[in-house]
């Protein structure tokens, strides 16, 4: 199979497949000290967050109106 051949829509449905196939492996993905340290940081920093964002409604009217 040659990608310069495919269409866009079939390199998306090629894209998809291959993402799709990583996800249902992601044991197989080690992760560095360095990135774990990173990943559990962000979780940490996300959890102790009290600022919650804003609910749909106040989003798209935000949008809206602007």
């Amino acid at each position: 199979m040659k990608l310069d051949e495919l269409s866009a829509s079939e390199k998306l449905i090629l894209a998809q497949q291959l993402w799709d196939s990583v996800a249902n492996d992601q044991n197989a993905i080690e992760l560095t000290a360095a990135q774990k340290t990173e990943l559990d940081n962000r979780l940490s920093s996300f959890e102790s967050d009290i600022n919650v964002g804003l609910d749909w409604d106040t989003v798209k009217s935000r949008i809206l109106n602007s």
